[in-house]
């Protein structure tokens, strides 16, 4: 049963700061949805092209002979979030893309720079 005091009370409206949290936080829900969707793509990319930037490299630096700024010019466009160091020591390179993959490559002898399996990694650590 409605009372005088209660018939002519508006319901509350939302304020425009309230509703743009919201949006922005369905923004961020779809972001992670899609993120979490296309993560076993993401790592299959990111393993390949750590293993071809670590082999070119290697290639470039340890058979050819050129430094490492220039070997990084070989690496096709879009690579850029790939990080290559080097052990040349032991005549390795490293290529990682961040919290993601990494891979080394080495230079044995004649058989050029070479890609090391997961079993040659562990053993390394």
């Amino acid at each position: 049963m409605a009372t005088k005091e209660s018939a002519g009370q508006q319901p509350p409206r939302w304020s425009p700061s309230r509703k743009g949290g919201i949006v922005l936080l369905a923004i961020a829900a779809l972001i992670l949805l899609a993120a979490a969707w296309s993560w076993p793509s993401i790592q299959g990319y990111a393993r390949v092209g750590t293993a071809y930037s670590a082999h070119i490299v290697c290639s470039c630096r340890y058979i050819g002979g050129r430094d490492m700024e220039s070997c990084a010019t070989d690496l096709e466009d879009g690579m850029g979030m790939i990080t290559l160091s080097e052990d040349t020591e032991k005549q390795r390179i490293y290529a990682s893309v961040p919290f993601v993959e990494q891979a080394i490559a080495e230079k044995r002898g004649d058989y050029g720079c070479v890609v090391l399996n997961d079993t040659e990694v562990e053993a390394l650590e």
